[in-house]
């Protein structure tokens, strides 16, 4: 009985710690970077096999990009086992392995490509809602997934306001901690090459876009940019008051509003094929009683707890 009071004190102080540094984790303005995808400019790479951004994420990503068991388990409660290992090669959609995309749709007879990757939101909801504290959102402005100790429960893909991150499952710590209770695999999605921007060097989507449609640049910087576009040549903005802002811009001059109507009639919101709706909610906010219920659940807390000291270990090892 001792021992298992020991064990739970532990837990709970594991838990509290990962919130800590999970929610210290704030953007600085000062160092955050930004993109701006110019939908003027982009042409979808029609010339090309694949998309140059696609390829060249792919190209980069490709040790990151998950190994599924061969047998995966069934898991309770859910019996649908979300994977995508025999579809690697779609770049039709998001997945997890396809981390960016593009939507290629009609509107007024012009054609309009929109590469689609993760927003890279100021107030993550995805970040706030993860039970397991392993969403983390940098100085520089990235969101990233580590994937080393995600359990796959999915929280972040449902209160995401465009669905991004996917889920794969068959891999990840959930295999190890409780293969057939909740979770389900490891969430993937675009991490804004943070490993590269630390470096100071460029997201690969900007270093192959032929075009130039795809600009990283200071957050001030893009944002003024941005701003100064529509004043010189007119058109719209998106994502910069979406979900109360975000690290990606869109310019179109065409708007918003009609681009939408435009992807949902033909991907028909299905899963992996963000919208653009100008009016985004965040949905922490909306639902922030049921979140509050899932993250105060038992066996949340035990298993954040654990994840806790596993990633405490594995630091103080490395």
């Amino acid at each position: 009985m001792n021992e298992r009071r020991k064990f739970f004190k532990k837990v709970a102080f594991a838990t509290s710690v990962l919130s800590i540094a999970s929610a210290d984790a704030s953007i600085g303005k000062n160092e955050a970077k930004a993109s701006l995808i110019d939908l003027s400019l982009c042409d979808g790479c029609k010339d090309y096999s694949m998309p140059l951004c696609v390829a060249g994420c792919r190209e980069k990503n490709l040790q990151n990009y998950p190994n599924p068991i061969k047998e995966i388990p069934d898991y309770y409660p859910k019996k649908i086992k979300e994977d995508f290992s025999n579809n690697k090669d779609d770049i039709g959609k998001l997945t997890p392995y396809n981390w960016i995309f593009i939507q290629h749709i009609k509107v007024e007879d012009q054609e309009i490509f929109i590469p689609r990757r993760c927003m890279h939101c100021d107030d993550a909801s995805c970040q706030k809602v993860c039970p397991f504290g392993v969403i983390k959102k940098f100085s520089d402005g990235a969101v990233r997934i580590d994937e080393k100790y995600c359990f796959g429960g999915a929280k972040c893909g449902d209160m995401c306001p465009w669905g991004i991150p996917q889920r794969q499952a068959g891999v990840g710590i959930y295999l190890k901690l409780a293969p057939k209770f909740a979770g389900g695999g490891v969430m993937y999605k675009c991490d804004m090459c943070h490993d590269m921007l630390i470096k100071g060097q460029k997201p690969m989507c900007e270093q192959r876009c032929p075009k130039q449609a795809i600009i990283f640049d200071d957050r001030e910087k893009i944002y003024h940019l941005a701003h100064e576009k529509v004043k010189r040549q007119g058109g719209y903005i998106y994502g910069d008051i979406q979900n109360g802002g975000t690290s990606t811009l869109y310019y179109s001059k065409i708007p918003f509003e009609k681009i939408n109507l435009a992807l949902e009639e033909k991907y028909q919101n299905k899963k992996g094929t963000p919208h653009m709706q100008v009016e985004v909610e965040n949905k922490v906010l909306s639902q922030e009683k049921l979140i509050k219920s899932v993250l105060a659940a038992p066996f949340i807390g035990a298993i954040a707890g654990i994840i806790a000291v596993k990633r405490s270990k594995d630091e103080q090892d490395s």
